[in-house]
């Protein structure tokens, strides 16, 4: 009999396929519904939704939630733990404050809504909701990192495309009270990630 290496000590090569497209699909399904979530609080700052905002969206937190598991697959525990650490702060940091400032500006006596979709704008918001899929990549010792990544990235995609247009719904109708609550869904996903991380919500 050959020897059985350890998960830590299997090359790329010797990785093997354990979970299925329909098992993977719902991790990237699950992994999904923050940046869903964020997608739907883009879309109310849009005032005439364009392609390109949904795109962009799909863009960002797609390939992001394809990076973040590849990099803590590759980076393995030795530096995922560290990463992990600082980065339930960092994303419940950017949520609160990017929802705090939406509730804020909710309240003003003219309505200057967040639009941007620049680099500055949605860098931080991809960063804040993939910290989850890089512990996820962590666990994925036996799985083919290329098709467990890019079927995640595909289904983040396809979620936040269709979370932008269901905020331009909302949005168009509700505006400010739309604003509001979803300048509330962003902290309370920033503290969701800050609990778990810490292992309050087990």
């Amino acid at each position: 009999r050959g020897v059985l290496l350890s998960p830590a000590r299997r090359g790329p090569k010797e990785r093997k396929v354990t979970m299925g497209i329909g098992e993977l699909f719902l991790v990237g399904l699950s992994l999904s519904m923050d940046a869903f979530a964020v997608s739907i609080c883009k879309g109310l700052s849009v005032r005439r939704l364009k392609l390109s905002h949904a795109v962009l969206c799909g863009v960002y937190f797609g390939g992001f939630q394809a990076l973040m598991p590849t990099l803590g697959y590759f980076l393995g525990g030795t530096f995922s733990g560290l990463i992990q650490d600082v980065g339930y702060w960092l994303a419940f940091i950017l949520l609160a404050l990017i929802g705090a400032n939406m509730v804020r500006e909710s309240f003003g006596e003219t309505e200057s809504l967040n639009d941007d979709f620049s680099p500055k704008a949605m860098l931080p918001l991809a960063v804040a909701t993939s910290i989850d899929a890089l512990a996820v990549g962590v666990a994925f010792v036996d799985v083919s990192i290329g098709p467990a990544a890019g079927l995640i990235g595909v289904t983040t995609f396809v979620c936040s495309a269709i979370g932008v247009k269901i905020g331009a719904v909302f949005g168009a109708k509700f505006r400010a009270l739309a604003e509001r609550a979803g300048g509330i869904v962003l902290i309370l996903i920033g503290l969701k990630t800050l609990l778990d991380g810490l292992g309050v919500l087990g």
